[in-house]
């Protein structure tokens, strides 16, 4: 069994005075949510997410040695301009994992970050973000011990990710992840993400999620207050139980392409995360009269034409409609004629199924 010990260096075998990286991570939308956390980001119960392809952060790392004064020292820009109020969040992200990368205070760094969607379109960057800035983290590790083995750079990069921001672990590697301990997923763990280890049937290959921003405003709960909520919350431990549950009947709908039961599940999945939030306390309604329009819009067009098209929410008002790449086209113009008019400013975005982070 793998401990997050084991990824505390002893010492490097190389040194570098300066130089840069830049990697791109995507965005990940959960099929199986997480909703709930123990100490240091561990998930009360697992996840599974496709990863996305086209919303993705992009992040230059440069580093500079300098004199170990005892403190973090780092300029964060976003798209090329100083980015003074998400410091902190930074900041506190070095902090936590400063046992894993003993390096951090020998180097200045600049971190250039910008996303290729839109900024405040209400789609979290969160974990894309955190992921590209762990794999930058992990290619100067790299350099300072070449000998490093694929496997742990990317379980490393993923369990640095997770530490930023819980679901950003799932934005590493592979095109459907899993994140936590689940007995039927061998390798599965709580403290990084790992690929899909079992089949995945051709019906879900090149999946499609168009995202309805719905509502591009400022989150009305953060993820990590909402996370707290599920502490004393009623029915987390019967949630946790049905994840475990849904995430063992999508082994067997992966492997069968069975698109009615992946339909059932994501969409029960979707709106049980929300059910979580509405039955805490304090409440929370995240859901806008536009979300439920999309959502008896997607089920009234499926119902009349039998296409295997299905919905799922993060923890906002958006939302991603999600389908095979064969209908496609179908079900664009569905969402250009019916879908659009509900968006904010009629924005949409178009996104499927990719691979993980890329060194640029």
């Amino acid at each position: 069994m793998i401990s997050a010990n084991d990824f505390i260096p002893s010492k490097y075998t190389h040194s570098v005075e300066k130089g840069n990286f830049q990697w791109s991570a995507p965005s990940n939308i959960a099929l199986v949510k997480y909703w709930g956390k123990k100490d240091n980001q561990i998930p009360a119960n697992p996840s599974v997410s496709f990863t996305l392809n086209n919303c993705k952060t992009i992040t230059k790392l440069a580093f500079a040695k300098k004199q170990n004064d005892g403190t973090f020292s780092f300029d964060l820009l976003f798209e090329g301009k100083p980015k003074e109020d998400f410091k902190p969040k930074i900041q506190k992200f070095l902090e936590r994992i400063e046992i894993y990368l003993p390096f951090l205070k020998d180097y200045h760094f600049t971190i250039d970050t910008e996303n290729t969607f839109p900024h405040s379109s209400g789609i979290a960057s969160s974990a894309s973000g955190m992921a590209a800035l762990a794999m930058n983290l992990m290619s100067l590790e790299k350099t300072l011990n070449p000998e490093m083995t694929s496997v742990y750079f990317y379980q490393k990069a993923s369990l640095l990710a997770r530490l930023g921001s819980g679901s950003a672990c799932r934005s590493v590697k592979g095109s459907v992840v899993v994140w936590g301990n689940h007995a039927n997923i061998s390798g599965s763990s709580d403290l990084f993400g790992v690929e899909f280890p079992n089949a995945i049937h051709a019906n879900f290959k090149n999946f499609q999620d168009t995202i309805l921003l719905v509502d591009k405003g400022e989150k009305q709960v953060s993820s990590t207050v909402g996370h707290d909520l599920m502490h004393n919350h009623p029915f987390a431990e019967r949630r946790f139980a049905q994840a475990h549950e849904n995430l063992d009947k999508l082994i067997t709908i992966f492997e069968s392409g069975n698109l009615d039961g992946f339909i059932k599940i994501v969409e029960s999945e979707a709106l049980t995360l929300h059910a979580m939030m509405m039955t805490s306390m304090p409440y929370f309604i995240l859901m806008k009269p536009n979300t439920l329009e999309i959502i008896n819009a997607i089920w009234k067009f499926r119902n009349d034409t039998k296409i295997p098209v299905c919905f799922t929410l993060d923890a906002g008002a958006n939302v991603h409609v999600l389908y095979p790449e064969n209908v496609a086209v179908t079900v664009l113009q569905f969402i250009k004629d019916e879908l659009v008019g509900y968006c904010q400013n009629g924005q949409y975005l178009c996104d499927e199924i990719g691979n993980g982070a890329l060194l640029n």
